[in-house]
């Protein structure tokens, strides 16, 4: 009979063991089953995660537009730059409008600006060519920027006295792709046209422009042999040596002079040479 107690008692107390027991397992499943919701919803989240960045960059630029009416042209100015550095297409406009700013300093981070946007920039900056006012930024700004759209646009302001030497600089700045266009532009009808050509040419230092120029060297304009010489020269290479020698007995005056100071400073060696002999 006692027995028989004992094994009661034994089972009662068991009991809440048991219950203890299969209560931990249930908190543990509806645990899991929190987890696994809360990945589920993960990317909803992430989504309004990064809409919400997105507004928070779109209200950083919308408040530095706004501190591009600043009386500070110091504000003005570093507004432009972040909002160059931001590198956003809704920068773009303000940045424009930031090239007519009184304060040269401002114009000149806006040039800069436009460059570090880029490609999104070109569309703008092509119809500002069409304004005498800020054509010479725009032109600045496009040699900032390798877009292949550029090119033609910046080429055709060599034909405007004006405007070529700012042309010049934006093409020597883009560099090579500018060379095919450069050598094309030494068989122009315009004389400026091939002046510049040989200018920009001489500046780049491209190899390919070497047998171009030597051509040049024979032009019915004075200036231009003496440029394409000195283009010759700039890019270094034997060939360009050769070729310039029989303008010692060009009939210009000029010509002749500079390309023998021309031939007198290529016998020199360098200096670091000298210095090893």
């Amino acid at each position: 009979m006692e027995q028989e107690q004992k094994d009661q008692h034994h089972e009662t107390s068991e009991a809440p063991q048991l219950a203890s027991d299969e209560l931990t397992d249930k908190v543990a499943a509806e645990m899991v089953m929190a987890d696994s919701s809360a990945l589920e919803v993960s990317p909803s989240v992430a989504q309004d995660t990064v809409a919400l960045e997105e507004e928070q960059v779109k209200d950083e630029i919308d408040i530095q537009i706004d501190l591009l009416n600043d009386p500070d042209w110091v504000v003005r100015r570093e507004a432009v730059i972040t909002l160059g550095e931001m590198g956003d297409e809704r920068c773009v406009e303000p940045i424009a409008r930031a090239l007519r700013d009184g304060d040269w300093q401002v114009r000149e981070v806006a040039i800069e600006a436009m460059g570090q946007i880029g490609s999104p920039a070109v569309e703008t900056l092509l119809k500002l060519l069409r304004d005498w006012d800020v054509r010479k930024y725009a032109i600045l700004a496009l040699g900032k920027i390798r877009d292949e759209r550029v090119l033609d646009p910046l080429m055709l302001q060599l034909r405007n006295d004006e405007f070529k030497d700012d042309a010049i600089n934006a093409l020597v700045e883009l560099g090579e792709p500018a060379v095919p266009k450069f050598i094309a532009a030494l068989k122009d009808k315009d004389e400026n046209v091939r002046k510049s050509a040989v200018l920009g040419l001489g500046r780049i230092k491209n190899s390919e422009a070497i047998d171009p120029l030597i051509q040049m060297l024979a032009d019915k304009d004075w200036f231009t042999r003496l440029t394409a010489a000195a283009a010759l020269e700039s890019i270094g290479d034997d060939r360009g040596r050769e070729a310039i020698k029989p303008l010692m007995k060009d009939p210009d005056m000029v010509v002749k002079m500079r390309v023998e100071r021309i031939l007198a400073k290529w016998k020199k060696p360098p200096v670091s040479q000298s210095a090893n002999a």
